[in-house]
């Protein structure tokens, strides 16, 4: 294992090819680069290169003595799953690479890579694996049916860790808007807990499941005899949040008189407890977030168009899991992990199981999702989860891989990444190289080659 340095590094990536002269080309590439460079020969290098650096991201061959890249991948998922993975393969080990995919590879590359765009994916992996990094605070905080951690490779999901990164330390409220179960209290938590109030207290607050009657006092707290059954002064939740963050999820639930109070505590930064008109000093950060379509609702009379324009200074907008489909293999990679750990078992989906979780919309997105895999861990005889663990409502989505009549090519998901790309550019070349991350002239090149080009 060999390592080289230049200038400010970016990153650590780890090269893995037993070619000497791909490994030294690429390396020279990633140097001017400013990443810091390990080489590694063979798979058995690899692994002692990953338990001796705090590596950001590999970049394996696929064909290669003794162990393949496959089977480094696998490696990987066990001892480190938080470094994403780009492989290098030849024309001739297209269906493997596929297969790689499906099971949570970062990106593919054919030989020789197109050197531009393979720098463009591997700042987005190194950034990926540095916001995990830093949002593995959440893994003891979070609880129920999703992950500890913001998963996704998606531009969607990248977005939303960049204004994450953007906006964690700001006092500005944040609005996430999202359907039921796609994670948008943990990007709650990322905020505070990325943010420079981490040590501060996070109080949520679910709009949806507190009794209408109990909501105002425990978000206000009441004094001793505020009313019957108050035998002694509580705190309220925003006296809790003192200089931390308050989380109303679900806001959209609120009814318009409360909604008027909050909007008052907004602008004025002081509330009063129930029974009182003492008025407290509050400090926090408010994040929100709703499920609701909020402008139809103010259209609707259901909610204040003043109080959404405090609450939306910046808004977060959560996919569903149906259109981010190219996140669930790391979702379920991240999902039976942390459910085998919990059942002391180590478990992987049989093809068939993760196609059918790319074939099914999820209506209930991550929270469904971990169910489901929750379910089949338990299940679970052996050492993997076939179709006979999944539940009804999959059975129908479940295709033999081995009887599937079309499998798309390497090549076939690039032209069609290419074309959805201008088609959402409009048109615009250069908007479209920068959506795919790759340069101009790469695109063009492209283009000639798919008989396209206009």
């Amino acid at each position: 294992m060999e390592k080289h340095m230049q200038g400010k590094a970016h990153g650590k990536v780890l090269i893995v090819d037993d070619e000497p002269n791909a490994l030294k080309v690429l390396a020279a590439i990633l140097r001017e680069e400013g990443y810091s460079v390990f080489k590694a020969g063979d798979a058995a290098e690899a692994e002692q290169a990953l338990s001796k650096e705090d590596i950001d991201t590999v970049i394996t061959d696929m064909k290669m003595p003794g162990k393949d890249g496959i089977q480094l991948m696998d490696f990987m998922a066990e001892r480190y799953p938080d470094i994403p993975v780009i492989f290098l393969t030849a024309y001739g080990s297209v269906d493997s690479a596929v297969h790689a995919i499906t099971r949570g590879a970062f990106y593919y590359f054919i030989k020789p890579p197109d050197y531009v765009k393979l720098k463009g994916i591997l700042a987005r992996a190194v950034e990926q694996r540095s916001l995990k990094r830093e949002l593995e605070t959440l893994r003891k905080r979070v609880s129920g049916g999703t992950p500890a951690r913001i998963v996704g490779a998606t531009p969607e999901m990248l977005h939303i860790f960049e204004t994450v990164e953007a906006v964690k330390d700001s006092m500005s409220s944040v609005l996430i808007c999202g359907e039921t179960g796609t994670g948008k209290e943990l990007i709650a938590r990322s905020l505070h807990y990325g943010s420079v109030r981490r040590d501060k207290p996070f109080v949520a607050v679910n709009c949806a499941a507190m009794p209408r009657e109990l909501i105002e006092s425990e978000l206000f707290g009441y004094e001793k005899g505020a009313f019957s059954g108050a035998f002694s002064r509580r705190i309220g939740r925003f006296e809790e949040a003192a200089e931390g963050t308050i989380f109303l999820d679900e806001i959209g639930e609120l009814e318009m008189p409360l909604q008027a109070k909050l909007l008052r505590v907004l602008q004025e930064k002081e509330i009063e407890r129930l029974g009182s008109n003492k008025k407290i000093k509050v400090n926090f950060r408010l994040i929100s977030s709703t499920n609701r379509n909020i402008p139809a609702e103010i259209a609707a009379g259901n909610f204040r168009e003043d109080l959404f324009y405090r609450l939306n200074v910046v808004q977060v907008q959560v996919p569903p899991l149906r259109d981010r489909r190219e996140d669930i293999p790391l979702l379920a990679a991240e999902l039976v992990r942390e459910y085998g750990a919990r059942e002391e078992k180590v478990l992987r989906f049989d093809d068939d199981v993760m196609q059918a979780f790319l074939n099914y919309d999820w209506p209930g997105n991550i929270r469904q999702l971990g169910n489901i895999i929750e379910r089949a861990v338990v299940l679970a005889k052996k050492d993997r989860i076939t179709t006979k663990e999944l539940p009804e409502e999959l059975k129908p989505y479940v295709v033999r891989v081995e009887s599937r009549q079309q499998v798309r090519t390497l090549r076939e998901l690039e032209e069609a990444a290419i074309l959805s790309a201008l088609e959402e550019s409009g048109g615009n070349k250069s908007h479209a190289a920068k959506m795919l991350g790759i340069s101009r002239k790469a695109l063009y090149k492209r283009l000639g080659e798919m008989g396209v080009l206009r």
